[in-house]
C-alpha cells in the first residue's frame, strides 16, 4: 500500500504528518503536484512534479493509484475516481470517503458549483484549524492500525 497525496492544495501541516506516518508505518508517501516540492530525505517519501494544467495531478494519481492504496485529497471528483479503482480516501480534515458517501458529496459539490456560477456567494471552506489537524492525525492513525491488523490476519 502506498499513500498518494494531492499535494497542490494539501496543507503543510498535513504533509508533515504524512512524512512522519510514512516513516512510522514504512509506507511510501508520494506527493503529486504541478510545482516543485521539497520533502525531507527519506526512502519512504517522494515528490512527483507533473505539468501545469487542469487536473493533471489528479489524472496522474488516478493512473497510478492501485487497489488498497490511500489517497489524501479534498477534491471530490478525484476521490470518486480513485474509489472506483478501489483505493481508500481520506480528506485533509480527517473524513473518510467511501463508495457509500461519495455520491452525496458529488451531488453537493455540483449544487454548490451551480450556485456559484449563478453569482450566489456561498463562501468557502472554514479555515484549517488545530482541531482539523488533530482529526486528520487521529483518522490516519486509526486507518493505518486497522490496515496493519487486517494484513496480519
Amino acid at each position: 500500500m502506498q499513500i498518494w497525496v494531492d499535494a497542490d492544495a494539501c496543507p503543510v501541516v498535513i504533509k508533515e504528518i504524512l512524512y512522519r506516518a510514512g516513516q512510522r508505518w514504512s509506507r511510501h508517501v508520494i506527493l503529486v503536484a504541478n510545482q516543485m516540492l521539497r520533502t525531507p530525505p527519506s526512502p519512504w517519501l517522494r515528490a512527483v512534479q507533473v505539468a501545469r494544467g487542469f487536473d493533471v495531478a489528479d489524472d496522474y494519481i488516478v493512473q497510478h493509484a492501485s487497489v488498497g492504496d490511500l489517497v489524501i485529497t479534498a477534491d471530490i471528483p478525484l476521490a470518486a475516481q480513485v474509489l472506483e479503482r478501489r483505493a481508500l480516501v481520506l480528506t485533509p480534515r480527517g473524513e473518510r470517503l467511501d463508495v457509500n458517501s461519495i455520491g452525496e458529496r458529488l451531488a453537493m459539490r455540483d449544487m454548490m458549483e451551480e450556485l456559484r456560477s449563478t453569482g450566489v456567494d456561498i463562501g468557502g471552506p472554514a479555515p484549517f484549524s488545530q482541531a482539523d489537524r488533530r482529526e486528520f492525525a487521529n483518522a490516519l492513525d486509526r486507518l493505518m492500525m486497522s490496515l496493519n491488523s487486517a494484513a496480519r490476519r
